[in-house]
């Protein structure tokens, strides 16, 4: 699809390279409005955190170009990209996308979230970091079919317990989560509800998923227009590979984190980000290993920035979440987490 996609963009001129270009910009714009509002009212209707929706609904939705762009290529004998493309959307997700976000606006922490899937989060890293070590494959680092299955059968779990957590969303009378589900303005959540009472839920649902789909179905179009527009300009196209193609997958989490924050609804860009994270793990790195016969190989630089800087912002991130008298992600936290992702990219060209 993405083949076609870039052949059918390439015959365009250069004008309507860039009309289209402004087009599919207002497409995710519009598409990210959608989205979060139908999470939001969708959270409001159930009665449970918007963090929740953001980590399971959400997350499951703006994850699945992580998910497709793995899968093919660990199907085209490409491991390294399928691997290299979970991990470093795990990294830009948690360092890029709360970073903007934080500094941007303001970013709620609903603690018993954060303690629940927060933890998974962390967990979900480092596990994905102990399977890929050498020694568990004799002496060279491979991720095993067997083990993509083990991930696949994790992420049913993981989705079961988060719909079971939803249910009984306060825990041990937290007060931290009350207050999380409780402190939206009256007159917005009398508006929500009145307009949720006219709609059956699965409109609302159909509506949401529609929303997914403009974010991810103009991405797909964006980037590559963008690439051509770029290669006509004369940027070489090693920057291209390096900037825009990595980035690209992680576009619907940044545009719907944005949107999140403008919008006043920042714990739902946390729940995205938290659920995204789990997902490429279980869900990516599960689904791309589980289709081949070999597994993922690990290659050896992974070893050396891409595994390890994972670790650190994913510590770093629940660091930060779960801060004494901390209820939200802060503006220098946010800087902290933008400039890690900074130097990780920097790195990556100075270590080569």
């Amino acid at each position: 699809m993405e083949a076609i996609i870039h052949s059918y963009l390439n015959i365009f001129p250069t004008f309507g390279l860039v009309f289209t270009i402004c087009v599919m910009l207002y497409t995710l714009s519009k598409g990210a409005d959608l989205l979060v509002d139908e999470a939001v009212k969708l959270s409001l209707r159930w009665g449970v955190s918007k963090m929740i929706i953001g980590a399971t609904i959400v997350s499951l939705g703006t994850t699945l170009p992580e998910a497709s762009v793995s899968v093919l290529a660990a199907i085209n004998g490409i491991p390294d990209l399928a691997l290299g493309n979970a991990i470093g959307s795990i990294i830009a997700d948690t360092g890029l996308i709360i970073g903007i976000a934080a500094i941007l606006g303001h970013l709620p922490v609903d603690k018993v979230v954060v303690e629940r899937q927060g933890k998974i989060q962390v967990w979900a890293g480092m596990l994905l970091a102990f399977v890929c070590l050498p020694f568990l494959s004799g002496g060279k680092g491979n991720i095993s079919q067997w083990i993509g299955w083990l991930f696949l059968a994790l992420l049913v779990g993981y989705i079961y317990t988060s719909i079971k957590w939803s249910k009984n969303p306060i825990s041990h009378g937290s007060q931290e989560g009350k207050e999380s589900l409780y402190t939206e303005n009256e007159a917005a959540i009398t508006e929500e509800v009145l307009d949720q009472e006219k709609n059956s839920i699965l409109i609302q649902m159909l509506k949401l998923f529609f929303g997914i789909f403009l974010v991810i179905g103009s991405s797909k179009i964006l980037i590559p227009a963008v690439e051509i527009s770029a290669i006509r300009v004369g940027i070489p196209q090693s920057i291209i590979a390096a900037t825009l193609i990595a980035f690209g997958t992680s576009l619907p989490e940044l545009v719907t984190a944005i949107t999140a924050v403008r919008k006043g609804h920042g714990e739902l860009a946390i729940g995205n980000i938290v659920g995204a994270d789990i997902l490429n793990v279980l869900f990516v790195v599960g689904s791309a290993a589980a289709v081949t016969s070999g597994g993922l190989d690990v290659p050896l630089n992974f070893y050396k920035l891409q595994i390890p800087t994972m670790v650190i912002i994913l510590i770093t991130f629940r660091l930060f979440s779960r801060g004494k008298n901390n209820e939200e992600i802060t503006k220098k936290e946010g800087i902290v987490l933008l400039s890690m992702y900074l130097i990780y990219l920097i790195l990556n060209y100075t270590w080569i």
